[in-house]
């Protein structure tokens, strides 16, 4: 993995965690897909009947215990099929930026086929 050793150090310490409690037998891509999407709905649903759009201060800290789940569960996914996560982001984003030119993009929301 890229010269990240915080990252490599977090993935080590997840592969470890599961390795500890023998849980690897359940983790089969489909089932650590759908954990990953539980846990994003978990984000969503601190919004759920906000008026302003904002979280309440009060559930701000739940943020980032959810965004950690969420992140734990892409880890374990991208471990599964050995994707470096951080060497694919950074193609997605070459490939993002050929999409959707400064020029184009700019201030805009549209998808990428509507500029």
């Amino acid at each position: 993995m890229n010269d990240s050793s915080s990252f490599d150090a977090v993935v080590k310490r997840i592969k470890q965690f599961c390795e500890d409690r023998d849980w690897s037998q359940f983790h089969d891509p489909k089932n650590l897909a759908i954990s990953m999407q539980l846990e994003a709905s978990e984000v969503l649903e601190l919004f759920q009947w906000t008026k302003d759009n904002l979280i309440k201060p009060d559930k701000e800290k739940e943020v980032a215990d959810e965004l950690a789940d969420v992140l734990y569960w892409l880890i374990m996914l991208s471990n599964h099929y050995k994707i470096d996560l951080l060497d694919a982001l950074n193609t997605k984003m070459d490939k993002n930026e050929v999409k959707y030119p400064i020029e184009k993009a700019k201030g805009r929301a549209d998808k990428y086929t509507e500029l």
